[in-house]
């Protein structure tokens, strides 16, 4: 039975991914609790305009502009919540995402902390996020960020696409104008300059038909965002069942949602337990935790590894270097660069007939609606239901491909065998579930940043992804994702071989490719990969259920 959740209680951007609901503009505003009369004075004017994950009706119902609410531990510290709530806060939210840069592989791990601090290790972060949580401040500095508001805005209108809706300028002024009214302070020091006032982000546009629309895609030319997870109470009945494929937890019985308390507190999680919260037990219920993190993406950098490479892809496979560029950029995503994954078109020659069978090789416009035509194919249960565990060789997607590092489905399930025949052929595991990997799922939000356009970028021009990635345990979904399977490769058989396109290749520069033993030719080593994603800052935030967002505007968080 599917848990029914008090969705006027939760916020709105932890059920839904406004991208996909047609929200292509974002807007990110930091601001900082000069005390605490001032903090919960604005908590309690912008708690009026938070949209709720409360279902909308139809499409005209939605919002033009949605509002949400985060703040850090030290904006709880500066509302002076009671110590007994703040102590029993998770580790590292206390800690906050600069603290933990070791562990995330953000800053160079080989040298001591003294060494780094010296060298001033996060100078190529935004001026905001290096001055907020300076060491030594105890959460008191006064350019800490304590609170984020978060904009989402429809398009201007059916007509013009790439604009935002009148609404976003509206609301930030009105947000803004809040802050000024209660003495909140607006923090500035947003871009390698620290000349923006906010963060701003989009969708990637693209001339479809004669109109500039959004697209699903970010800098690098991936389609992006496709596998977000399903759970519980997220969607409606009649919705869940298709919804569900290849994007739950795949058991006996096939996919299922997963639990609810992996992504919201105050529900049972995947261990049939109630996430640890700190008391009393109103105030995180129905709440989450988030990173968020900025990520820069050095487009020039990667063009011209993944060039170089497929001139030597090439000519060991034998094949034209056009093929070798997409065959390379697949395998190290796990998807080709329209979002159909390998696990389902493994070769170049099958996607291309494929593309041409579905009717978007060529002419990739469909008439009835002018969007792309391969968007409702990888949205699609099709393009979502596959798995890993027959293709544990990693012939079809390399198993250190970046799809099957962020959700790993059936691959880890410690019964699959693992070879290849003689002839080729790999184990089915036709019984293989994803029960070790349904602990360490996470919930993607935000947008890409930068150009909104294909204009020409370079690691220099400011383009990246904004990452504001949920759940209910930071430490054992998000930090240990990008630990463990993001900076590291041992999971996946890689060794000390990192993402390809989210890790550190300061040291570790290898990316393998394996080769079909049936076609003869040797498995493929990419050997001078750099660093592609860079974080530009960020911090740990706790997003309040609206129950959670009045008890701190009234000051009457009682732990007793």
């Amino acid at each position: 039975m599917t848990r029914k959740l008090n969705l006027n209680d939760i916020q709105g951007n932890v059920t839904r991914a406004y991208g996909r609901y047609s929200f292509p503009f974002a807007r990110y505003i930091f601001f900082h609790f000069p005390d605490r009369k001032a903090g919960r004075g604005f908590i309690e004017k912008i708690r009026q305009k938070v949209t709720t994950a409360a279902r909308w009706p139809d499409q005209e119902s939605r919002p033009k502009c949605t509002t949400n609410i985060a703040l850090t531990f030290p904006g709880l510290l500066a509302l002076q919540l009671p110590v007994r709530t703040l102590q029993a806060m998770p580790d590292e939210f206390i800690e906050g995402m600069k603290q933990r840069a070791f562990i995330l592989g953000d800053r160079d791990q080989t040298k001591t902390e003294q060494e780094v601090q010296q060298e001033n290790w996060d100078a190529h972060w935004d001026p905001i996020w290096q001055k907020s949580r300076q060491p030594g401040t105890l959460g008191f500095g006064k350019d800490d960020v304590h609170v984020m508001v978060t904009l989402n805005a429809q398009c201007e209108s059916q007509d013009v696409l790439d604009k935002p809706h009148a609404e976003l300028e509206a609301r930030t002024k009105w947000v803004l104008a809040t802050a000024k009214d209660c003495g909140v302070t607006h923090i500035k020091g947003v871009g390698k300059d620290g000349d923006q006032p906010y963060q701003e982000a989009s969708a990637v546009f693209e001339d479809v038909g004669g109109t500039m629309r959004p697209t699903p895609k970010e800098h690098f030319g991936f389609t992006d965002g496709i596998g977000n997870p399903v759970f519980e109470g997220q969607l409606p009945l009649e919705i869940e069942a298709e919804a569900v494929i290849g994007r739950g937890k795949l058991m006996g019985d096939g996919w299922e949602p997963l639990a609810t308390g992996e992504f919201i507190l105050g529900h049972p999680d995947e261990s049939q337990e109630l996430p640890p919260t700190a008391r009393p037990p109103e105030f995180m219920h129905n709440g989450t935790f988030f990173a968020f993190r900025k990520l820069h993406e050095n487009v020039g950098s990667f063009d011209t590894v993944v060039k170089e490479e497929a001139e030597r892809y090439a000519a060991v496979m034998e094949i034209p270097v056009e093929e070798a560029i997409e065959t390379i950029r697949a395998k190290m995503c796990g998807r080709w660069s329209d979002g159909v994954p390998l696990s389902k078109v493994p070769t170049y020659q099958e996607w291309i007939a494929f593309g041409t069978s579905k009717g978007w090789r060529g002419e990739s416009v469909d008439p009835k609606t002018g969007y792309l035509k391969n968007l409702a194919y990888v949205a699609s249960p099709e393009a979502r239901d596959f798995r890993y565990a027959d293709d544990m060789a990693g012939l079809k997607c390399p198993g250190g491909a970046h799809m099957r590092r962020m959700n790993t489905r059936d691959y880890l399930d410690p019964l699959n065998e693992t070879g290849v025949s003689d002839s080729g052929a790999q184990p089915e595991n036709a019984k293989a579930t994803s029960a070790l990997n349904k602990r360490r799922r996470i919930l993607r939000r935000g947008l890409p940043y930068g150009p909104s356009d294909n204009s020409k970028k370079t690691d220099s021009t400011e383009q990246g992804v904004i990452m504001i990635i949920m759940g209910a345990s930071l430490f054992r979904q998000f930090e240990f994702v990008q630990q463990q399977w993001i900076q590291y490769g041992l999971d996946f058989h890689q060794g000390n071989n990192t993402c390809p396109l989210l890790g550190n290749h300061e040291e570790h520069k290898r990316f393998t490719i394996p080769s079909d033993p049936k076609s003869g030719k040797p498995p493929y080593v990419m050997s001078k990969l750099k660093t592609f994603v860079e974080c530009r800052g960020g911090d740990y935030f706790f997003a309040p259920s609206m129950t959670a967002l009045r008890m701190m505007a009234m000051g009457i968080v009682d732990p007793t």
